[in-house]
C-alpha cells in the first residue's frame, strides 16, 4: 500500500514537472510583430527569435511611432535606459490568447517552473487575473503587476547578463568563432554598418557571407560578432579628445559637455598648430565656410586641413572630408538640427530610413546655403 502510494506521488511530482519543462514559449500561429523592417522578426538586444520566443515578448510604441519588441521583459528592462524618457505605451503577449494586451492591465506570474527568457527567473503574463492564479496554481510562482514584476527584471539585470555570458562562452561563442573563421568571408563583414544585433543577424542571412546557416547557427556566429569583435574593436578606437576649457568658435559652449556630437579641426597658422573644437559639425561648418565671421581668423584651403568628426554610430573619429552626412533627420544636437556624420554610406542610409532623414551628402557638397538651412 505505501509502495502504491509514493508511485502515485511520484507521477504527480513527474507530470507537474513534464508540464513545466513542456511549456512552449513558441507561437502557436503568426506572432503580432510591431517592428517594422527586415529585421522586425528579431529582438534588437539579443537577437532571438521572436516567433520562438513570443509567449515572453514585450514590446513598446515610442512617441514618435517607432515600435521596438523584445523577446523577454530582461531585454526590455535591458534597453530601457535608452528609451524611457520617449515611450508612450508599452505591451506584452498574453500567454493564454497569445494577443499582445497593455502591460497597466496584464497580471504576471513570476517565478514559475517554466524557465526565464534571458532570465534566471520566468515572467510571464496573462490578461485575465484568473488564467495567471490557475497557472501559478499548476507552475507555482506569484502573481503581480507589471511594476513589480518590472522590479525585479531590473533588480536581476546584472545577474542574468553575467549568467548568461557564462552560458555564451561555453556555448554560443565557441560555435560563433568557428563558423567565423571556418565560414565567414570576413572582408565582407562590415559592423559598423549595423545598429542592432537583429539588422545584423538580417545581413548575413541575406548575404550569406558566412554560408547558409541554420537559426542556431546564425544565433551563434551574430553573437560572437556583436558582444565578441565589435567590442573588442571599440576598445581600440580612437575618438575626438576634447579639454575641458576648449569652447566652440562659433556658439560658444563647452565642447567636453557633448563627446558624442565632437568635431575638430586643425591648421597651422604662421607656422602655429591651431586647433578648434565644436559641439557639432553644423558649427564647424559654418566656421569652415567662413571663418572670419567668428573672430580673427582665416580661410584655409582643403589641403591645409584635418576635419575629424564623430561617427555617429561608433563614436569614432573619422574624416570629416570623407564622411557621410544625414540631413533633416528626427535626431537633434545640442545646437538642433544636425549634420549626422558616418564613415560608410550603408550606415548613413540606414540611419537616414530609421530616423526620416532627407538625404545623405558628402562633404564637398554642402555648401553654406544648406548649413544655415539648419537653423531655421
Amino acid at each position: 500500500m505505501q509502495k502504491s502510494l509514493w508511485v502515485i506521488v511520484f507521477a504527480i511530482v513527474l507530470a507537474l514537472g513534464l508540464h513545466a519543462n513542456e511549456f512552449n514559449k513558441m507561437a502557436t500561429g503568426e506572432p503580432e510583430l510591431i517592428q517594422k523592417g527586415d529585421e522586425k522578426a528579431y529582438c534588437p538586444i539579443c537577437g532571438m527569435s521572436l516567433k520562438m520566443f513570443y509567449k515572453t515578448s514585450h514590446g513598446v510604441i515610442l512617441k514618435d511611432g517607432t515600435a521596438k519588441q523584445y523577446c523577454s521583459i530582461r531585454c526590455l528592462a535591458a534597453d530601457y535606459p535608452a528609451i524611457e524618457s520617449h515611450i508612450s505605451k508599452i505591451v506584452v503577449t498574453d500567454v493564454k490568447s497569445e494577443k499582445l494586451i497593455d502591460v497597466k492591465s496584464a497580471f504576471y506570474v513570476v517565478g514559475s517552473k517554466v524557465p526565464g527568457t534571458m532570465s534566471m527567473v520566468s515572467k510571464l503574463a496573462f490578461a485575465n487575473e484568473a488564467d495567471a492564479k490557475a497557472f501559478a496554481t499548476e507552475n507555482g510562482g506569484e502573481v503581480m503587476n507589471f511594476d513589480a514584476a518590472f522590479a525585479k527584471a531590473k533588480a536581476s539585470l546584472a545577474n542574468d547578463v553575467d549568467e548568461f555570458i557564462k552560458k555564451k562562452q561555453k556555448g554560443m561563442y565557441p560555435m560563433g568563432e568557428k563558423i567565423y573563421n571556418g565560414k565567414c568571408e570576413k572582408e565582407k563583414i562590415h559592423l559598423e554598418a549595423f545598429n542592432t544585433i537583429a539588422e545584423l543577424k538580417v545581413g548575413l542571412k541575406k548575404t550569406q557571407v558566412c554560408g547558409e546557416l541554420n537559426e542556431q547557427e546564425l544565433q551563434a556566429v551574430s553573437l560572437y560578432l556583436w558582444e565578441i569583435v565589435r567590442l573588442e574593436a571599440h576598445e581600440h578606437k580612437t575618438t575626438i579628445h576634447v579639454e575641458k576649457d576648449e569652447k566652440c568658435p562659433v556658439c560658444g559652449m563647452f565642447v567636453y559637455k557633448y563627446p558624442k556630437w565632437a568635431a575638430r579641426m586643425n591648421y597651422s597658422e604662421n607656422g602655429k598648430p591651431v586647433s578648434h573644437a565644436f559641439d557639432g559639425v553644423k558649427d564647424l561648418l559654418k566656421f569652415y565656410h567662413a571663418p572670419s565671421k567668428w573672430g580673427n581668423y582665416t580661410k584655409h584651403k582643403d589641403a591645409e586641413l584635418t576635419i575629424l568628426v564623430s561617427d555617429y554610430y561608433t563614436g569614432d573619429a573619422i574624416d570629416g572630408m570623407k564622411a557621410f552626412y544625414v540631413v533633416g533627420s528626427d535626431v537633434v544636437g545640442p545646437m538642433g538640427k544636425e549634420f549626422i556624420p558616418f564613415k560608410t554610406l550603408t550606415s548613413a542610409q540606414t540611419f537616414m530610413k530609421d530616423h526620416k532623414g532627407l538625404q545623405v551628402v558628402e562633404f564637398s557638397k554642402i555648401d553654406e546655403a544648406l548649413v544655415y538651412a539648419q537653423d531655421k
